[in-house]
C-alpha cells in the first residue's frame, strides 16, 4: 500500500471513529467513557462537536484511535479463547476497566 493510500484510509478512519464516538456519546455517555477508554473531559468535547469540526479533525494523517489491549494478558484473552466466550470477554473487559482514561493534555 502507497503512503497516499495509507493516508487516505487513515483518515477514512479516523472520521468513522469520531462520527461513531460522538454516537455513542450523545446515546449514552458513561457507557461511552468505559467502551472508548476515554475520560469524562474528552466525551463532552466529543458531544458538542459539529460535523465540519469532525471532518476537520478526521483529516489528519495521524491515527486518532489506537488499540486498548497493551496488556499482552488482555491481548491473549480476545484472541485465543476457545469456549466461554462471554466470560472472556467479560474478563477482558474487567482488565481493560482498570486502566486510565486518555486525557486531554
Amino acid at each position: 500500500m502507497k503512503s497516499n493510500e495509507l493516508a487516505t484510509e487513515i483518515k477514512e478512519l479516523n472520521l468513522t471513529y469520531l462520527m461513531l464516538a460522538q454516537q455513542m456519546v450523545m446515546a449514552d455517555k458513561d457507557t461511552a467513557i468505559f467502551r472508548l477508554g476515554i475520560s469524562k473531559d474528552v466525551a463532552d468535547v466529543l458531544e458538542v462537536l459539529t460535523p465540519g469540526q469532525i471532518l476537520k479533525l478526521s483529516n489528519s494523517n495521524m491515527m486518532l484511535c489506537r488499540i486498548r489491549f497493551d496488556d499482552n494478558l488482555v491481548f491473549g484473552l480476545l484472541v485465543n479463547y476457545s469456549k466461554g466466550k462471554a466470560m472472556v470477554q467479560s474478563h477482558a473487559a474487567i482488565l481493560m476497566a482498570g486502566q486510565p482514561a486518555e486525557e486531554i493534555s
